[in-house]
């Protein structure tokens, strides 16, 4: 077996550079809350503006919430930088993420699974957008 990057599989080996995956901190965290080492209050702690943005504009998944179980886990996508609201910017389009993307100025988006039912949310991935210099494609 090859120790390069690019034969690491799995989400990572087509993901663009720069991008960060979460899913081993999820699976630990859910893992210590069913072996009761975390309570619900621990991790069911959604921001009121967090849930309010996953019941109005997030993205359905296929997943059921890993902690109540319930069918209604949601993405909801935020960038932070130059130019944009110090709280961050919902983007709740492909057409805005693609607009974020073409900026000059790099900003990092964040992509946050939530659980309206049980405030259950944790970061998915976070990944650099736009920063494209003049004279590259």
């Amino acid at each position: 077996m090859s120790f390069r990057p690019e034969s690491i599989g799995g989400a990572g080996a087509s993901s663009a550079p720069g991008q960060i995956d979460y899913r081993l901190v999820r699976r630990h965290t859910v893992d210590e809350f069913r072996r009761g080492r975390l309570g619900r209050r621990d991790i069911c702690d959604a921001h009121p503006e967090l849930l309010r943005a996953a019941r109005g504009i997030g993205r359905s998944t296929p997943e059921d919430c890993p902690i109540c179980e319930e069918p209604a886990l949601v993405l909801v996508s935020f960038a932070f930088g130059t130019h944009l609201p110090p709280s961050g910017k919902v983007v709740d389009t492909h057409k805005e993420m693609t607009k974020l993307a073409r900026r000059r100025d790099e900003c990092t988006c964040y992509v946050v699974e939530v659980c309206p039912e049980c405030a259950w949310n944790h970061l998915v991935r976070a990944f650099p957008l736009g920063g494209r210099r003049s004279g590259t494609g």
